[in-house]
């Protein structure tokens, strides 16, 4: 069972920066493609970010591309998301997710709030 805990949110101002941390609990990190995803009040979840682990890179959302970057440290199985020029916009609980292939199984963290002030 994999298990997923995010940290690193706050409330911080517009054009300010957060590191989002996501420590995983299970086995083989590294062979895990992993994103997150955000949910706004009153609007539905969406895509951020992913990484895959095979090698393919890096993709993100239009939003954030140029401002967020995606990163894991497979030594300490943690995923990361630096967020930088932070906009009020990006205000919303961010979540951590995998999709394990072998089990067709969504897993997902319990979110950490962003709070970006104009």
């Amino acid at each position: 069972q994999i298990q997923l805990r995010e940290s690193g949110g706050g409330l911080v101002q517009a054009g300010g920066s957060l590191r989002l941390s996501c420590a995983f609990g299970g086995r083989a990190f590294s062979r895990y493609s992993m994103g997150w995803f955000r949910q706004a009040p009153g609007k539905e979840r969406e895509f951020v970010a992913a990484l895959y682990w095979n090698g393919d890179g890096s993709k993100y959302a239009d939003s954030v591309k140029g401002r967020f970057t995606i990163s894991r440290d497979n030594a300490k199985n943690t995923l990361y998301l630096q967020s930088n020029s932070l906009k009020p916009e990006d205000t919303a609980v961010y979540y951590c997710h995998v999709y394990e292939v072998a089990t067709m199984s969504h897993f997902w963290g319990q979110g950490t709030q962003v709070t970006v002030s104009s």
